[in-house]
């Protein structure tokens, strides 16, 4: 998939295709002005590029000791939330809780929060490696190099993770027992798993994602590097089954694993 054009400095980070775009300024944001949008939409025309969607992820200096402490870290290191929204079937799937994200990274961990409002939450996987997508389940997939293997973590509402590598949807690998311990996680209905709660409620999960848990690849120090990655929202078996992606996925049934729709994320 070719590069869309950010402007000259390509510090412009697509949200929900054209309809809202902001501009990545330091610390903070600035939503562009109708005619901005209206410029980068007609550029991708002529060019006939796809939308893809970009994220420079702001190193942090405090590396928090547990899950818990990761919303307050990256609130004192003021890392905004995105906007998770983009239903790509919502023909078969109408429904669409209220999601957003932040991530930001030490020399050897990524940091992950996510906050979602919902109409019920379920978490019945009760061990890792089990079917935490069918849960209310936010997702993460990487891959580090372009047309290489990525790969998955998904993570329900009970913090039961499921962390996988490989090049597409069938034959991938879960990671060893040791790795899925050494992801720290955090939930605000903590870990023991439940059925289905009906509702409107908001939950949070926190990761902390050590590098060396993706064991395809030797990743240290990642700043400077651009990786590939999608973000998502799930709930297969919910009452009200939904599919939610930050980059948009071009895909006619619900697939997440479609390394051609994913964005771009910056280590800067």
């Amino acid at each position: 998939m070719k590069e869309l054009l950010f402007c000259e400095d390509r510090r412009i980070q697509y949200i929900e295709s054209f309809r809202k775009c902001v501009l990545l300024c330091g610390a903070g944001i600035r939503v562009l002005t109708a005619q901005d949008r209206l410029t980068l939409f007609s550029y991708s025309l002529t060019k006939n590029l796809p939308l893809m969607q970009q994220i420079l992820i702001k190193m942090i200096s405090t590396k928090p000791s547990r899950a818990c402490l990761v919303p307050e870290t990256l609130d004192q290191f003021h890392i905004p939330f995105i906007p998770l929204d983009h239903a790509n079937w919502s023909g078969q799937y109408p429904y669409k809780p209220t999601v957003k994200f932040r991530i930001s990274y030490v020399d050897d961990c990524i940091l992950l929060h996510y906050v979602v409002t919902e109409e019920s939450v379920a978490a019945v996987a009760d061990d890792d490696g089990g079917r935490v997508w069918e849960d209310s389940c936010c997702e993460f997939f990487l891959q580090p190099f372009e047309d290489g293997p990525y790969y998955n973590f998904e993570c329900n509402a009970a913090g039961k993770m499921y962390i996988a590598c490989g090049m597409t949807r069938e034959g991938r690998k879960q990671v060893a027992a040791i790795h899925y311990h050494n992801v720290k996680r955090w939930t605000s209905f903590g870990r023991k798993t439940f059925k289905e709660k009906n509702g409107r409620q908001t939950w949070e999960v926190a990761l902390i994602i050590p590098l060396d848990v993706m064991t395809s690849h030797h990743l240290r120090h990642p700043r400077g590097m651009t990786m590939r990655a999608n973000f998502y929202k799930c709930g297969d078996k919910l009452a009200k089954p939904h599919f939610l992606s930050w980059n948009p996925v071009d895909c006619d049934h619900p697939d997440f694993h479609r390394p051609s729709s994913f964005g771009k994320i910056t280590f800067v």
